[in-house]
């Protein structure tokens, strides 16, 4: 098969395309696939690509580049196909508009995948006819604005099939869009074997991860951490990631006196080093689409204590088996769901140890295998359908003929016969 995926930036950091990157990798190793990125502002990736993929892109926003294109005019006027409801629309112009238009217009592929809500827009109305079209949602409906969803509703019924990262997302999709005809899958990320020794579960290091956002409610950790110190002073917690909530969160440390206990310790990457180094991961979000760091952990060695949130960690964590499910919000529910790993050894290296063997479901060869049955039924289905539709032509044609030799038969010299 040739596969190729549209992704927004494949040289920037972020969950969505390094999930990208580890199944088209993986899909490489049987397949003819490449990965478009609408724009381009490095020279190489920041993640690792690995070979056998193609990659290239529609619009370069090197500056220092001979071919800068972000002071085209077009890039100055706004997009009208990509949806202005969408996160990243500022980003998009008249200018992407086109490149992508051109782009599937011209596209010789067994597969298209979208990476987004307003790529699989774009795949849904310009895409040329032959390609199986699949728009993958790495965010939940629910986070969608009203605006976002009536024009998912307009553009996804020309889809052949959406993709979610949770079942939980999948049934609200199937409730809420009604999308008939289009093949609404449940497909989580993959997250590949760390390729480094599992953590052992001996040192006193509880991890977590991701951006320092307002759903991330690092706050709710911190709080709980407070707990944790007052009963085992000797654990301390790191915190890996950038964001917008930094400065708040440092004072929060500040006020509550963990300096000496709770560590912002800025963006890492790779990551799978610094998990290694912890016990626990923890994880504290009032939302999680999916949960790659609860994954990544995990793969780890670690088991995870998280809240119970939509609609991700639920899906993931089997509680009190491989890790421990909180209440969202609640610093008590967490802090003692922390102490009861951290107080008890053999619990904790225990539930480390099964995490680690749960979590090779997620393994990018097994998610390949799930995305290479679902592109395999949708090309048979639409394989089905033009060899049914070629039958009715035919048949069309051999009774049309049929029933002009009758006709022919009576008529004689122009004078119709009964």
């Amino acid at each position: 098969m040739h596969i190729s995926f549209l992704l927004h930036n494949a040289y920037g950091i972020g969950g969505t395309i390094r999930t990208t990157f580890n199944l088209a990798h993986t899909l490489a190793e049987r397949h003819d696939v490449e990965i478009v990125s609408v724009l381009r502002h490095r020279d190489t990736p920041v993640l690792g690509l690995g070979p056998g993929v193609t990659l290239r892109h529609l619009v370069d926003l090197r500056e220092d580049g001979a071919g800068y294109e972000g002071a085209d005019p077009a890039h100055r006027r706004p997009a009208k196909v990509f949806p202005a409801a969408e996160r990243r629309y500022a980003q998009y112009s008249e200018l992407t508009d086109r490149r992508i238009a051109q782009h599937l217009r011209r596209l010789e592929a067994d597969v298209v995948v979208g990476t987004r809500p307003g790529l699989n827009v774009h795949i849904a109305r310009q895409a040329r006819r032959g390609p199986v079209r699949i728009g993958q949602e790495h965010l939940t409906l629910n986070t969608h604005s009203r605006e976002l969803r009536l024009a998912l509703r307009g553009a996804y019924p020309l889809l052949d099939a959406v993709t979610t990262v949770t079942e939980a997302d999948a049934r609200a999709y199937r409730s809420a869009l009604r999308l008939p005809g289009v093949r609404i899958a449940a497909v989580p990320n993959s997250v590949p074997a760390p390729g480094l020794r599992p953590a052992d579960g001996g040192n006193k290091w509880v991890v977590a991860a991701g951006r320092l956002a307002r759903a991330k409610r690092y706050d709710i950790l911190v709080r709980a951490f407070a707990e944790v110190v007052a009963d085992r002073p000797d654990w301390r917690l790191r915190i890996y990631g950038g964001g917008a909530e930094k400065a708040a969160l440092r004072a929060l440390i500040e006020e509550l006196g963990l300096y000496n206990h709770v560590f912002l310790m800025g963006p890492a990457s790779p990551l799978e080093p610094e998990w290694a180094k912890g016990s626990i991961a923890a994880v504290s979000s009032s939302l999680e689409a999916f949960g790659m760091t609860i994954v990544e952990a995990m793969r780890c060695g670690l088991p995870v204590v998280a809240t119970d949130c939509p609609h991700g960690p639920g899906e993931i964590i089997d509680d009190g088996v491989d890790g421990r499910l909180v209440p969202v919000g609640d610093p008590p529910a967490l802090a003692g769901a922390l102490l009861e790993l951290i107080n008890d050894d053999d619990a904790r290296k225990r539930m480390g140890r099964t995490a680690l063997a749960a979590s090779g479901r997620f393994d990018p060869a097994i998610i390949a295998e799930r995305y290479e049955a679902l592109f395999g039924e949708l090309l048979a289905r639409r394989r089905g359908h033009r060899l049914r539709g070629a039958w009715h032509r035919t048949r069309g044609a051999l009774l049309s003929g049929a029933y002009a030799t009758k006709d022919a038969a009576r008529t004689v010299r122009g004078v119709r016969t009964a």
